[in-house]
């Protein structure tokens, strides 16, 4: 009975929204086990913005972030892959990456501010890197059907499985947003100076339900590198 109370006020704890201003997740080693599960607050589909902010020493291929329904393991991936031509986007796959974005300036061991944005009417995606845009490329129009599973530091080959330790991430992960709607350029470039933003509201890093599995650490992030101060991005727009 008290092992009963104590599993769900741990379960409570879990489930209850954390502010994680300041923070970021590190995952400490390449492993087929460790993630961090997200809560959205919706769990069906169109369009949509997805950003974030990483770092890792890996120059292998690595996912940043998972989407997966029981239809659809890759529903959305943001994937890096150098042996296929740098930063892969998918939408509803079960394989292959929807679309590529190449020639991305995309380097480790330092951090990186990265947000895709898929229009499901036009089925349009396009990838922000360090505030550089990509072309935008035809992703396939359609929804996302949930229930959806959102992982971090691993690649869903089933909702909430299928992990493979050569897929993982390893690194540092922060600011992890996601809107329903796709941000106006002024606004992924807010986000990506770190400028007054309009936090997310799907996935807010400052109201972020979430489960950790395995040895995924939450501390203090790091200064990050020179960064525009909003006052100097104001008079230059």
């Amino acid at each position: 009975m008290e092992f009963g109370l104590l599993l769900l006020m741990l379960t409570a704890c879990a489930a209850a929204p954390q502010d994680l201003s300041g923070k970021m997740f590190t995952f400490k080693k390449e492993t087929d086990t460790d993630h961090v599960k997200l809560t959205a607050s919706r769990q069906d589909f169109g369009p949509f913005t997805v950003c974030h902010r990483s770092f890792t020493a890996l120059k292998r291929e690595h996912p940043f972030f998972s989407m997966a329904t029981s239809s659809h393991h890759n529903a959305f991936l943001v994937y890096w892959n150098p042996s296929n031509g740098g930063m892969e986007g998918y939408i509803r796959s079960n394989g292959s990456p929807t679309v590529k974005f190449g020639n991305m300036d995309y380097k480790p061991n330092m951090w990186h501010s990265i947000c895709t944005t898929w229009d499901s009417k036009s089925g349009l995606m396009q990838l922000w890197l360090d505030g550089q845009p990509s072309m935008r490329l035809s992703a396939g129009t359609g929804t996302i059907s949930g229930p959806v599973t959102i992982v971090l530091g691993q690649d869903q080959d089933s909702p909430g499985g299928g992990f493979d330790q050569s897929q993982s991430f390893q690194g540092m992960m922060s600011d992890v947003h996601m809107w329903d709607s796709v941000l106006p350029s002024c606004e992924i470039r807010n986000y990506m100076d770190d400028c007054n933003f309009m936090p997310g509201n799907v996935l807010n890093w400052s109201e972020l339900k979430y489960q950790i599995t395995g040895a995924v650490v939450v501390g203090n992030k790091e200064p990050p590198t020179c960064r525009t101060s909003c006052s100097a991005s104001k008079t230059m727009s």
